[in-house]
C-alpha cells in the first residue's frame, strides 16, 4: 500500500534531536494544545519531497497517512492533497470532501495554515461558504482556525467579506492560536485593502485581545501601532 511506503520513507529520515524540538515547539505536551502529538523530526522541505513523488496516490490510500499518529506523517499526507488539489481540477470536489471528511486529523495549526487555504478556501471560493461560518462556531479551537485561515482564499482574491465576518465570530475567542490566526487574516485584509482593516479596527480595537491586535497592524506606521495600542 502507497501510504506504507509514504511511512517507510518518512520513517527512514527521523531525527531524534528533531523530534524533542517539534515536540516542545507544537505543545505537546500534558494540557498543552497539542497533546499526545508525536514527532519523528522530519522537516518540512523533506516531506515535501516525499509528498511530490506520490502525489498521484489514490485518496483512499492516503486515509492511513493522515490519520496517523506522528505528526510529520499526517502533515505529508495532507501536503500531497494540496498538490493534487491544485493538478487536478477535475477532482477538486473529492478532494474536498476528503479533507472534511478527515479534517480533525488537521489537529495542529501547522497542518491548517499549510492545507486549509489551498483546499478548503480555493474549493469555497466559488461554492456555498456554511461550512467556515459551521467551524466559527464550534468548540473545537481547530475547527475555528480552519474556518478563518481558510479565508486566505478569499483574500488572495480581494473578497473580504467573510474575513471580517468570521474574524467577528471569533473577536471574543479565548484561545491565543486563535487571536494570531484572526490578527493575520485581518493584517493579509489591510495589505490589499487598508479601509476595510481600518474599518474593523474602529469598531473593535478597543475590545480586540491585544495579540489580536498586534497582528493586525504589524504592517502599520510605528506611529500607527502606537496610537492603535495606548486606546
Amino acid at each position: 500500500m502507497i501510504s506504507e511506503k509514504i511511512k517507510q520513507e518518512l520513517n527512514n529520515l527521523a531525527c531524534k534531536k528533531n523530534a524533542e524540538i517539534y515536540s516542545n515547539f507544537f505543545k505537546s505536551r500534558k494540557g498543552e494544545y497539542g497533546e499526545g502529538d508525536k514527532f519523528i523530526g522530519v522537516t518540512v522541505p523533506e516531506q515535501r519531497k516525499i509528498a511530490k513523488k506520490y502525489m498521484h496516490a489514490p485518496l483512499m490510500d492516503l486515509v492511513e497517512l493522515v490519520s496517523s499518529g506522528i505528526h510529520e506523517h499526517r502533515l505529508t499526507g495532507f501536503i500531497i492533497l494540496t498538490y493534487q488539489f491544485e493538478k487536478y481540477p477535475e477532482q477538486r470536489k473529492n478532494i474536498f470532501n476528503f479533507y472534511v471528511k478527515y479534517h480533525k486529523y488537521a489537529n495542529n495549526w501547522d497542518i491548517i495554515d499549510v492545507t486549509a487555504p489551498r483546499i478548503i478556501g480555493q474549493y469555497l471560493l466559488d461554492n456555498n461558504k456554511s461550512l467556515l461560518y459551521k467551524y466559527a462556531k464550534s468548540k473545537n479551537m481547530w475547527e475555528k482556525r480552519i474556518s478563518i485561515v481558510s479565508t486566505m482564499a478569499f483574500i488572495y482574491n480581494n473578497k473580504f467579506d467573510d474575513t471580517i465576518k468570521i474574524s467577528e465570530i471569533l473577536l471574543h475567542d479565548k484561545h491565543d492560536l486563535i487571536h494570531k490566526a484572526v490578527g493575520w487574516m485581518l493584517r493579509e485584509t489591510g495589505k490589499r485593502d487598508v479601509k476595510v482593516l481600518e474599518t474593523f479596527l474602529k469598531k473593535y480595537s478597543r475590545v480586540m485581545p491585544r495579540t489580536m491586535l498586534r497582528y493586525s497592524i504589524e504592517k502599520f506606521s510605528k506611529e500607527m501601532r502606537k496610537e492603535y495600542l495606548m486606546k
